[in-house]
């Protein structure tokens, strides 16, 4: 994957949600959030915002499963030999799949001259924050809130 967790929820809306009004504090709930997109990612095991990634796999003709979900899309895939150096693969030298539960998989479709293959895509549930699912983004807002120190006397813990 290329980076960290995209955060779930915006600034303000857990500023919001915990009640903080002033900017004080705004580099340590920003510090939250992205942890708590993290562990919720870790959680719900697929990445939530969508963002590119790059994995190597086996290079075989055995069906390889991409370890990332839910796969958008799958746009380039490249052999890399023992080196590390990368060659760019035809078409007719691979097969990839998205199957219905969003599982990346891949395999060569001819015998090359590669022990790994390079898959790069795209993987994510929403396009961005507003398209994520609401008890995820409640999670992320409850877990971010938890997690931190008493900021400020006048947040107070949401039911």
């Amino acid at each position: 994957m290329s980076g960290l967790a995209e955060p779930i929820v915006t600034l303000s809306e857990a500023q919001a949600y915990v009640r903080i009004e002033t900017g004080e504090e705004e580099a340590l709930l920003a510090g939250l959030i992205r942890t708590a997109s993290g562990l919720c990612e870790a959680f719900v095991k697929q990445v939530v915002i969508a963002r590119d990634f790059s994995f190597d796999v086996a290079a075989s003709s055995a069906w390889q499963k991409l370890p990332v979900n839910p796969v958008r899309s799958i746009t380039a895939v490249r052999s890399l030999d023992a080196n590390g150096v990368e060659s760019p693969l035809a078409n007719s030298d691979y097969s990839a799949d998205i199957d219905f539960a969003g599982d990346g998989w891949v395999r060569s479709a001819r015998a090359v001259d590669a022990s790994r293959l390079r898959v790069s895509g795209s993987a994510g549930m929403a396009d961005n924050q507003n398209g994520v699912p609401e008890p995820i983004r409640q999670g992320v807002l409850r877990l971010g809130q938890l997690s931190r120190p008493r900021l400020g006397s006048q947040m107070s813990l949401r039911p």
